[in-house]
């Protein structure tokens, strides 16, 4: 599926940032803003279908998703695939890659995507003077702690509908949250079924007749390249998925 629109591209400024501005986000200090913008080593866009890094390659850089869709995703020497998580704007990615001296999973680009690129020989230098965005990072690494334990229930525990149901709310969720949902309530959705398949752990088949079967039951719509949640509380109830309150995240 293609995206809807184009990605955007960010600005040369980062007190031009359309992320920014948005409640989502925390905010920053002039201070802290404009070290940001000295740390920031350039941008980058990476083409719908291609890597941003590959599985097991030495990268030098952290990445800030300004807008797009991307994924991270794990392969084994049958080829086969499990997808870790979605990327979505805001979302830092290549953290890992600095302790463990090579990158512990790939990430491609699902949609067009913008990248916001920082050189990780600077984090020594961040935690020592700046330690708001310190801690911002370490943060932003907690977070991702917390999505992998999510993940990890929800293939290991959750029934196939409860699978579906979970990706669906939560990613529905956090589209709608950076304000990219539209006045019908739907949100561009680029998955194919083989992205879901590959994320859930289940077979393509099996995928398709869970969301026919949810779609039967009146709980979303999938036409055109988007989403609609049409009965977002029988869909968390189902995915066992309470939601809490999103507090505005760190950006770098």
């Amino acid at each position: 599926m293609k995206p809807a629109v184009a990605a955007a591209r960010p600005p040369k400024r980062c007190t031009d940032c359309a992320l920014r501005v948005q409640t989502c986000f925390t905010q920053v200090s002039a201070t802290d803003l404009t070290w940001i913008e000295t740390f920031r080593s350039g941008t980058r866009a990476v083409p719908a279908g291609q890597s941003v890094f590959a599985e097991q390659s030495k990268i030098s850089q952290l990445f800030t998703v300004y807008s797009g869709w991307a994924f991270r995703y794990k392969t084994l020497a049958d080829g086969s695939r499990q997808i870790l998580n979605f990327l979505l704007a805001g979302d830092l990615v290549g953290l890992q890659a600095e302790f463990a001296n090579k990158a512990t999973h790939g990430v491609e680009a699902l949609t067009d995507v913008q990248l916001c690129v920082f050189p990780q020989d600077g984090l020594w230098s961040l935690f020592q003077s700046q330690p708001q965005l310190g801690y911002d990072i370490t943060w932003l690494s907690a977070s991702n702690e917390y999505l992998v334990d999510e993940n990890l229930v929800t293939v290991g525990s959750r029934n196939a509908e409860q699978r579906v149901a979970m990706l669906l709310i939560d990613l529905w969720r956090r589209a709608e949250r950076l304000g990219l949902a539209a006045p019908d309530g739907s949100i561009a959705f680029p998955l194919t079924q083989q992205h879901i398949a590959d994320a859930l752990g289940l077979s393509l088949v099996h995928t398709n007749k869970t969301l026919r079967k949810l779609e039967r039951l009146g709980l979303h719509a999938i036409a055109a390249g988007r989403l609609r949640l049409l009965a977002p509380g029988a869909l968390a109830h189902m995915a066992d998925y309470y939601a809490t309150p999103m507090r505005p995240v760190p950006l770098l």
